[in-house]
């Protein structure tokens, strides 16, 4: 048995891959799922929606495969991180929709926490995370305050909660397992990284019961293993991860100092900082990276809101392209974007920003200035971000004790962009490497899936698994480099100060 099966359950579809001892792609199986949108501002999934998907595709890869559950050595999950669930633990019955980890109705309950003396920095020390809805700490308390009987049942003992990776692993095992790991434990607001351990005293904070949390182990783990029902033969699951960190482990960064980009909708740029944890000082946070022991790692993560999106919005908003495929192309026909900056704070500005009030602008427009050049101004603006991102993890790693960065490490849908890749490696002057799996979060959680079960014998066999498929090399000069992250930052100030 020397496959593995990793289950990839995103935002808006759920994925299987199976992959050889080699790291390679054997099999994909995808099926997306309905999103809900009950009221502005909400978002939300229905959990048997995301079990039935999930399984289906499961089912599909292996038979792709050619395949059946005795030639499958283990099972990896990786998923979407914060969003949250509460189901009834004789039953299996969910309380109400998952509320997805885009839903801002936590943000009441975040300001409040915010203003109260002390608690902001209380919550970093112990998590490495801001105060915000995006984590599943307020999202917990909102369900428990607005599902009729919930509080009580939760006092009680009756509810579990989880992270989707949670109910995945609750519905294989047919109830018999109540866990998550560390990097989904992480992102809940809620537990004290630097010990691995839920913190009581956010707990009460936030009055949320102990009872209904799962047990919290190491990334790579055997869990437990899948319901003979649901693949006609027992499967040790040994491997779970939040999405990002799964991809971090896929990219196999795993030493301090190394770090990749994803390019989706938005970014999210993970930075390894080893074993010393400390709260980041430059608008970022520390988070659990995905582990293989019971002893801490930690990474430092930024997001860009928009990536990905600004290329949608060319092509939906404007009509400049009428595919996005197009916007590579046209952004190639003229030599630079002629002092035309896009700065596409569509939603206000992420990391290291955190400008929610800032909104999107064109600057530096002249009467020579053509579609060409602001679509390619826009394809800069997610290096730009980008660049700014890894600046700010740079003086966070450094205060970290962790060494420098030489490689940027990059995944995603518009990694495949040539151009934009090589002007990423222009701004940050270093190389940015791009690799010939690109499937690396699922490759992540199935490598850590591997590791527990023997597949792989270490870390350093996982590393020497990476290859790259292209390498990018900084070609411009400092000081214009340098002159242009200038010039970005004072389109940023401008946006800002609107």
């Amino acid at each position: 048995m020397s496959h593995i099966l990793a289950l990839d359950q995103g935002t808006s579809s759920s994925r299987a891959i199976v992959f050889g001892a080699d790291g390679q792609v054997v099999a994909l199986a995808q099926r997306e799922f309905r999103q809900i949108f009950p009221e502005p501002g909400r978002v939300e999934h229905d959990a048997h929606e995301i079990w039935d998907s999930q399984l289906g595709v499961a089912r599909e890869a292996l038979a792709k495969a050619g395949l059946e559950a005795a030639d499958i050595a283990a099972i990896g999950i990786t998923n979407q991180r914060e969003t949250t669930l509460l189901w009834d633990r004789r039953t299996g019955e969910p309380i109400a929709h998952a509320i997805v980890w885009q839903d801002r109705r936590g943000e009441p309950l975040c300001a409040q926490l915010r203003a109260l003396e002390g608690v902001p920095e209380r919550i970093q020390r112990s998590t490495g995370l801001r105060i915000d809805a995006y984590f599943s700490a307020t999202k917990i308390r909102w369900l428990l305050d607005h599902v009729p009987g919930a509080h009580l049942a939760a006092a009680r003992g009756e509810l579990a909660f989880g992270t989707i990776d949670s109910w995945l692993l609750w519905k294989l095992t047919g109830g018999r397992v109540h866990a998550t790991d560390v990097s989904n434990a992480s992102r809940t607001m809620l537990l004290d990284i630097r010990r691995n351990a839920w913190d009581h005293e956010l707990l009460a904070l936030l009055h949320v019961p102990d009872s209904v949390l799962p047990q919290v182990h190491p990334s790579s783990h055997v869990f437990g293993a899948t319901d003979p029902g649901w693949f006609g033969t027992p499967i040790p699951i040994a491997g779970i991860a939040g999405d990002q960190q799964a991809a971090l482990f896929g990219q196999a960064c795993l030493r301090p100092g190394m770090a990749k980009n994803t390019y989706g909708t938005g970014c999210f740029m993970l930075m390894h900082a080893g074993g010393h944890f400390k709260p980041s000082t430059h608008g970022l946070v520390t988070t659990s990276a995905a582990q293989t022991s019971s002893t801490p790692e930690f990474a430092l993560e930024g997001s860009v809101f928009v990536a990905g999106a600004v290329v949608q919005w060319l092509r939906d908003g404007l009509g400049l392209i009428r595919d996005s495929r197009e916007v590579e192309a046209l952004a190639a026909s003229v030599a630079d974007s002629g002092g035309v900056i896009v700065v596409p704070a569509f939603t206000g500005l992420g990391a290291p920003y955190w400008r929610a009030d800032a909104r999107g602008a064109i600057l530096g427009l002249t009467r020579g200035s053509t579609r060409a050049h602001i679509a390619r101004a826009a394809v800069e603006s997610i290096a730009y971000q980008s660049a700014a991102l890894l600046q700010a993890m740079q003086a966070d790693a450094k205060a970290m004790g962790a060494p420098a960065l030489t490689e940027l490490r990059v995944d995603g849908g518009a990694s495949v962009n040539d151009a934009l890749m090589q002007f990423q490696a222009d701004l940050l002057g270093v190389p940015v490497v791009r690799p010939e799996v690109v499937e690396t979060t699922a490759l992540g959680a199935a490598c850590l899936a591997g590791l527990a079960v023997g597949v792989w014998s270490d870390r350093d066999e996982i590393a020497s698994m990476w290859r790259a498929e292209r390498r990018f090399e900084p070609a411009m000069s400092r000081d214009e480099a340098a002159t242009r992250m200038a010039a970005w930052a004072h389109a940023v100030r401008q946006v800002v100060a609107a």
